[in-house]
């Protein structure tokens, strides 16, 4: 196992390459995405450390569907495709933890598909904010309000529209208190009326 550090914006792994191994983020954030027919950007989900990257396409032995790209500078393990499928074998728990995460995964994505799709932008953005804030959190700080860091473009290809819209929306956000913002950052002051415009209950 070989750990790199990835600077923000490096491109792990692009759909349509083969696997040899999978990579296991340590520390950091990634983005995962695929990629429309104009180019642009859908992400569906915000990978932290302690998962694992890319194994369902080195267990099925297909190539990857998707890019996996990082949000900001992270630590990276690769595992080569040897290593990892004798520990499999050995392990017992592991194939069943990433059984597990594999199917957690494919939920989070359908339902995120499902879900964005029958709500307006605005419930949408509601509805990002607070998936992000979970994965922003820091463990065992419940209290500190969450800070998100993460630029305009990546968070509407999150939400699916605009970046003038996204902008509009976060300043009326931003004008009801529900969130402030300075560059990039943004903090989630009452998340429960987020939970309330996302008709999130």
């Amino acid at each position: 196992m070989v750990s790199h550090v990835y600077k923000k914006g490096q491109v792990i792994f692009r759909a349509g390459m083969y696997p040899n191994g999978i990579f296991l983020l340590d520390k950091g954030k990634v983005k995962k995405y695929t990629l429309g027919d104009d180019g642009k950007q859908h992400i569906f989900t915000i990978c932290i450390a302690g998962q694992a990257l890319g194994y369902h396409s080195l267990l099925s032995e297909e190539p990857y569907p998707d890019y996996a790209e990082t949000l900001e500078d992270s630590t990276i393990s690769f595992v080569p495709k040897e290593g990892f499928m004798k520990l499999l074998e050995e392990s017992k728990q592991l194939s069943q933890k990433l059984l597990k995460s594999l199917s957690h995964e494919f939920t989070v994505f359908i339902n995120s598909t499902t879900v964005f799709a029958q709500k307006t932008v605005r419930e949408r953005l509601a509805l990002a904010l607070l998936l992000l804030k979970e994965r922003y959190t820091v463990q065992n700080d419940q209290k500190t309000p969450v800070e998100i860091t993460i630029s305009r473009e990546d968070l509407s290809n999150i939400v699916g529209t605009a970046i003038e819209t996204l902008v509009r929306l976060l300043h009326d956000f931003k004008e009801d208190k529900i969130i402030e913002t300075k560059g990039r950052m943004i903090r989630i002051l009452q998340p429960h009326k987020l939970a309330k415009i996302a008709n999130f209950y």
